[in-house]
C-alpha cells in the first residue's frame, strides 16, 4: 500500500498540487468486483480545498488515472454500518448515496479516521459520522495495529503529521533537494542508499570543520597575547590618573571657597529679577493699546477692515481679562481698575455687535427672500452661500461672543434660527409643491398631448393638497406651472402598480417612462437636500463655533455684577470638556431641526403621493433612499442629514413592505374561468415582470438584502397559489397547470439568475418535470387501456404468490385471453388511439409556453416503456408461446412522427 501511495502521490496528485494523506482499497458493494482506491487529499495552496478522489487503474493496467472527484464540503454524512464489529463496509453520502466495501476493515477505519481529522480542521459544516465508535473519532483506530508499520505510518500516522506538523518547504529548500536528487540517481528508488550516502557527506564536512578549528589555535594564542598587553597599559593609565585626582583635590576646596561668597550676590541679584518681572508681567499682559479700544468704542463692523480690527482688539482683551495673576495681584488697585475698565469695554462691544448681527440677520433675510421667485419654476432649491459667506467673517466675534456673553451669544442663536426657520419652510414648501406637481404631471401627460379637463384639474390638485397638507399656493411661474403639468389625459389609467390587476390594468400597461421620470425627480429631490442641509450644518457648527471646545473657558458666564467682573479664571476639568462636547452637538442638532422641521413632513408627504402614483414607485424610493442615507452616514453618522434621511427610510420601507403584501393579496384574491384553459397565470407573469423591474432598479444597490426577503415571499406565495389554481381548475387538468406555470417559473428564475431563489429554481424545475411525468402516464393509459387492465392483472397474480410461468394457467389469464387483447390493439387502431391522445393534449396545453412536443417526446418515451415491459412480461409469463404484439417499436416511433408532423 506505501509503494501505491508514493506513485498515486508522484503520477496523480502532485502535478495537480494536491496532497494524499488518507487511502483505502475499496470496490462497490453488491456488484462484481472492480477494485479502485478512495484518496483524501488536500490542496497544497490556500485557500485549502478538501476533496475525496476515486483513483483506478486503467484498461491496460499500466498506469492510474482520476475517475471520479467529491468536494468533502459536499459530504453529508458517513456510515460505518457497525460501530462494535469488524465490517469492512461504509457508505459516502454526497448528491447520493455511495456503497463501498473495503479490503479490510483496518483501511476503512484508518480512512474513515482521516476523513474525521480533516472535517475537524478545514470544515465549519460537520459531517455526520454514524456507526462510528468514538474511540476511532479520539485517535487512530486500533485496527491499524495489525497493519504493517511502515504501511500504517503512511496511511495513519502520516495523516497525523501531514495534518499537525506539516510544514511547507521554500522555494530555495525545494531547488537545494531537487539539484541533490538529480545527482544520485536512485534517490528515489532506493531511499535507504540514498540516506546512507548523506550521512557519509555529513561525516567528511564534520571532520572538516574540526580541522579548520584546529587550524585556528595559532590565530588564538595571538589575540590573548595582545589582550595581556592591552591589561597592561590599562593598569599603567589607572596610576596617571590617581595622581591627577590627587592634585585636583586641593583646587576643589579653594573653588568652594569662592563659591560661597559669589551665592550671596547672586541671591540679590535674582530677587531684583523677580521684582522687575513682576512689573513686566503687570505691564505686557495686563495694558491694552489704544487702537485697540477704539476698535471695541468705535470700529466699524461692516467694513472687512473694520471687522479685522475689531477681532483683534477682541482677542487682545479676552487675552487681557483671562491672563492667569499670581498670588497678591488681585490686591494692587491698579489691577483692580485695569480689570473694571476691560469688563466695560467688554460690556460695550458685546451690545454693539449683538445690534449688528441681529440687522445683518434681517437685512440678509430680505434679500434672501427676494430671490425665491426665480428658483420656483425650476425644481432647484436656492443657494444660501452669499449669506453664509457673509457671515462668516463675523465667526471670530461670535466666538469671543460665546466665551464672553453666554446669554448675548444664545440670543443671537435663537434670532438666527428663527429667521432661517421662517425662510427655509417658506422656500421647502414651494420646493416640494413643484416636486409634487411635477411628479403628478407624470400620469397626466399622454405623449406630449395636454387636454383641458377643468373638472379633473381641480380633482388632481384637491387630491395632491390633500396628500401633502399644503395650504399655500405656488406664486409667479409656479402658479403658471401649476397650470401646465396638472392639464392631463383622461385616456390613461391610473398607475396602481401591481403584480395582476385583474379589472383594470395588466403589468404590460405601466409607462416605464413615467417611472423613469418619477425615479429622476425623486433623485433630484434627494439631490438638492443633501447639499442644502449639509452645507446649513457645515455653517452652523463653523459660525457658532459648535463642536470644538474653547481653549480658554469664559471667566465672565455668572450673572453681570461688579463682583463678577473681577473674578479670577479657571481651568475647566476633563468632565466639564466632555459636556461641553456632548451639548455642542445636541445643540448643532436642535438647531437643524428647528430650521430643518418642514423636510422630514414633506419628504413623507412626496413619499405618499409618489406611492399613490404607483406603488411600484416605492422601490425606486427604498433605493434612492438607501443610497442617500448611506451617503450621509458615512460624512456624518450623527449628522441631522443621516437620521432625518434614516427616519424617512422606515416609512419608504415600510411602503415597499406594503407593496409586496399588496401583490400577495392579489394573488390568493385570483379567480379563474370555469370555460376556458387556465394557460400561464397572470400573477406569473406579473413576477417575472417585477422581477424583471426590480433587479434593473436594485442592481448594485445597498438594500439588494429587502430585495431578495421580498423575492422569498413573492415567489413562495406564486408556489402556493399556482396549486391552489390547479387544484380548483376544472377545465384544464392539474398536472397541466402545475407544468405550464412551473415551467415558466423555472425559465424566468434560470433567466434572470436571481441567487437568493436557486432553492426556487430547483423546487420550479422539480415541480415542472414531476408533474409532465404525471401528466403523461395519465394520459398514456387509454390508447392501450384493455392491455394496461391485462398485464395489471398479471402482475398483481405474481405480487400474490404466483409463479411467473404458471400464469397462463389462470382462467383470466391464459394465453387466448392474452390474444384476444392484443388483437384487440393492431397498428391502425394505436395509432388513431395516438392521434386522438394527440388531440387532447393539444386542447389542454397554452401556445405561449409551446410546450407540446416536450409532453409528446415524453409520451413518446414512456409508451416505449411500456410496451418493452410488456414484452418482457409475456416472455417471462407466457414463455415458448410465441405471441407478440400487433406492432413494433419502429411503428411507434413512426406513429409518433407522421402524427406530430401532420399537426
Amino acid at each position: 500500500m506505501t509503494a501505491i501511495k508514493h506513485a498515486l502521490q508522484r503520477d496523480i496528485f502532485t502535478p495537480n498540487d494536491e496532497r494524499l494523506l488518507g487511502i483505502v482499497n475499496v470496490c462497490k458493494a453488491g456488484k462484481k468486483k472492480k477494485n479502485c482506491f478512495l484518496c483524501a487529499t488536500v490542496t497544497t495552496e490556500r485557500p485549502v480545498q478538501v476533496k475525496v478522489v476515486k483513483v483506478k487503474k486503467s484498461d491496460k493496467g499500466d498506469f492510474y488515472k482520476r475517475q471520479q472527484t467529491w468536494e468533502l464540503r459536499d459530504l453529508t454524512q458517513v456510515d460505518a454500518k457497525d460501530a462494535s464489529k469488524e465490517n469492512p463496509e461504509f457508505d459516502l453520502h454526497f448528491e447520493k448515496v455511495y456503497r463501498w466495501l473495503a479490503s479490510s476493515t483496518a483501511e476503512k477505519n484508518s480512512f474513515i479516521s482521516c476523513i474525521w481529522k480533516l472535517n475537524q480542521r478545514y470544515l465549519r459544516k460537520k459531517v455526520e459520522f454514524v456507526n462510528v465508535s468514538a474511540q476511532l473519532l479520539e485517535e487512530l483506530p486500533k485496527a491499524e495495529e495489525s497493519v504493517p508499520s511502515d504501511e500504517s505510518q503512511s496511511v495513519a500516522g502520516g495523516d497525523e503529521d501531514a495534518l499537525d506538523d506539516y510544514q511547507e518547504l521554500s522555494t530555495r529548500e525545494e531547488t537545494d533537494i531537487e539539484s541533490m536528487m538529480e545527482m544520485c540517481e536512485y534517490a528515489i528508488s532506493n531511499a535507504e542508499a540514498f540516506a546512507e550516502q548523506l550521512s557519509k557527506e555529513l561525516q567528511v564536512l564534520d571532520g572538516a570543520n574540526i580541522q579548520s578549528i584546529m587550524a585556528s589555535e595559532k590565530q588564538v594564542n595571538i589575540l590573548m597575547q595582545l589582550l595581556d598587553e592591552a591589561l597592561a597599559e590599562v593598569d599603567t593609565i589607572e596610576g596617571k590618573l590617581s595622581s591627577y585626582e590627587e592634585m585636583l583635590q586641593s583646587v576643589k576646596e579653594q573653588m568652594d571657597q569662592i563659591s560661597q561668597s559669589n551665592r550671596l550676590i547672586q541671591i540679590s541679584n535674582t530677587n531684583n529679577g523677580k521684582l522687575l518681572d513682576e512689573i513686566q508681567f503687570l505691564v505686557n499682559y495686563m495694558d491694552l493699546s489704544k487702537g485697540h479700544i477704539k476698535a471695541l468704542q468705535d470700529g466699524d463692523l461692516t467694513s472687512p477692515k473694520g471687522i479685522e480690527a475689531c477681532i483683534n482688539a477682541s482677542e487682545a482683551l479676552l487675552q487681557c481679562m483671562n491672563v492667569a495673576l499670581r498670588p497678591g495681584h488681585d490686591k494692587l488697585m491698579a489691577v483692580t481698575q485695569q480689570q473694571l475698565l476691560f469688563a466695560d469695554l467688554r460690556d460695550t462691544f458685546a451690545r454693539r455687535l449683538t445690534n449688528h448681527l441681529n440687522n445683518v440677520f434681517v437685512h440678509q433675510g430680505h434679500d434672501q427672500s427676494s430671490t425665491l421667485s426665480q428658483h420656483t419654476a425650476e425644481l432647484t432649491l436656492p443657494k444660501h452661500n452669499p449669506l453664509h459667506r457673509d457671515l462668516l467673517r463675523y465667526a471670530k466675534l461670535m466666538e469671543w461672543l460665546k466665551n464672553t456673553h453666554r446669554e448675548k451669544y444664545e440670543g443671537l442663536s435663537r434670532t438666527y434660527v428663527d429667521y432661517m426657520s421662517r425662510l427655509y419652510e417658506r422656500e421647502i414648501k414651494d420646493f416640494f409643491e413643484v416636486a409634487k406637481i411635477k411628479m403628478a404631471g407624470t400620469t397626466k401627460e399622454a405623449k406630449g398631448k395636454f387636454a383641458t379637463l377643468p373638472r379633473k384639474e381641480s380633482a388632481l390638485k384637491q387630491e395632491t393638497e390633500s396628500l401633502h397638507g399644503s395650504s399655500g399656493k405656488l406664486t409667479g411661474s409656479t402658479s403658471s406651472l401649476n397650470k401646465l403639468t396638472v392639464q392631463g389625459s383622461n385616456s390613461r389609467r391610473s398607475q396602481s402598480s401591481s403584480l395582476l390587476d385583474m379589472g383594470n390594468m395588466s403589468a404590460s400597461d405601466l409607462d416605464v417612462a413615467d417611472r423613469t421620470k418619477f425615479d429622476k425627480i425623486f433623485e433630484q429631490v434627494l439631490s438638492e437636500l443633501e447639499p442644502l442641509c449639509l452645507a446649513e450644518q457645515d455653517f452652523i457648527s463653523k459660525f457658532f463655533k459648535l463642536q470644538q471646545h474653547p481653549t480658554i473657558t469664559p471667566p465672565l458666564a455668572q450673572p453681570e455684577t461688579e463682583d463678577s467682573d473681577v473674578l479670577p479664571s479657571r481651568v475647566p476639568t476633563q468632565a466639564e470638556h466632555r459636556h461641553s462636547l456632548s451639548s455642542e452637538k445636541d445643540m448643532v442638532r436642535l438647531m437643524m431641526n428647528k430650521i430643518f422641521q418642514s423636510i422630514e413632513t414633506e419628504l413623507n408627504s412626496l413619499i405618499a403621493l409618489g406611492d399613490k402614483i404607483d406603488s411600484f414607485n416605492s422601490l425606486y424610493m427604498l433605493v434612492k433612499m438607501s443610497h442617500h442615507v448611506w451617503t450621509a452616514e458615512n460624512v456624518d453618522p450623527a449628522s441631522y442629514l443621516s437620521t432625518t434621511l434614516g427616519n424617512v427610510l422606515v416609512t419608504v420601507k415600510r411602503n415597499f413592505d406594503k407593496c409586496i403584501s399588496g401583490q400577495i393579496r392579489q394573488m390568493e384574491e385570483v379567480k379563474i374561468s370555469k370555460k376556458s384553459k387556465v394557460g400561464i397565470l397572470l400573477f406569473v407573469t406579473g413576477f417575472e415582470e417585477f422581477a424583471e423591474l426590480a433587479e434593473t432598479i436594485f442592481r448594485n444597490a445597498e438594500r439588494r438584502g429587502d430585495l431578495d426577503k421580498a423575492y422569498v415571499k413573492l415567489i413562495r406565495a406564486v408556489f402556493m397559489n399556482v396549486e391552489k389554481v390547479a387544484s380548483e381548475s376544472q377545465k384544464t387538468p392539474r398536472d397541466v397547470v402545475m407544468m405550464e406555470n412551473f415551467h415558466h417559473i423555472f425559465s424566468t428564475l434560470s433567466r434572470l439568475k436571481i441567487s437568493c431563489l436557486d432553492a426556487e429554481r430547483r423546487e420550479a424545475k422539480h415541480k415542472y418535470t414531476d408533474h409532465l411525468q404525471s401528466y403523461v402516464i395519465n394520459s398514456l393509459g387509454q390508447p392501450l387501456e384493455k392491455l394496461n387492465h391485462f398485464f395489471e392483472g398479471v402482475e398483481a397474480r405474481v405480487a400474490q404468490g404466483v409463479r411467473e410461468e404458471e400464469v397462463s394457467y389462470q382462467l383470466a389469464f391464459n394465453k387466448q385471453e392474452l390474444r384476444k387483447v392484443i388483437k384487440e390493439y393492431p397498428g391502425k387502431e394505436v395509432k388513431k388511439g395516438l392521434d386522438n391522445l394527440y388531440k387532447k393534449v393539444d386542447k389542454h396545453l397554452c401556445e405561449e409556453e409551446s410546450l407540446l412536443q416536450v409532453v409528446w417526446h415524453s409520451m413518446q418515451d414512456e409508451f416505449i416503456r411500456q410496451y418493452k415491459h410488456f414484452e418482457d412480461l409475456i416472455g417471462r409469463c407466457y414463455p415458448g408461446s410465441g405471441i407478440t404484439m400487433e406492432f413494433t417499436i419502429q411503428d411507434m416511433l413512426e406513429y409518433f412522427s407522421s402524427i406530430a408532423q401532420s399537426h
